[in-house]
């Protein structure tokens, strides 16, 4: 229980201080020659990758909530 709420917190301080790189490096992709509906989805790989750190950092603690006895279902 305690090794997977550990294990969560530090997939979320890691993911998070890594997103300043992700979004640096897709501006600089986004200042090459890509444009139109490919540049708007470039945009998103930001968003998508905080969303990512998110859900993975909330299953890991779910899960060990759900081992304590402390989540249902």
């Amino acid at each position: 229980m305690l090794g997977n709420l550990i294990g969560g917190f530090i997939v979320i301080i890691i993911g998070v201080s890594l997103i300043p790189s992700v979004a640096d490096e897709v501006e600089a992709a986004q200042d090459g020659n890509v444009t139109g509906a490919a540049s708007t989805i470039l945009g998103l790989t930001t968003l998508f990758y905080a969303l990512g750190i998110m859900s993975a950092g909330v299953a890991l603690s779910a899960q060990g909530l759900r081992a304590a006895g402390m989540l249902g279902v």
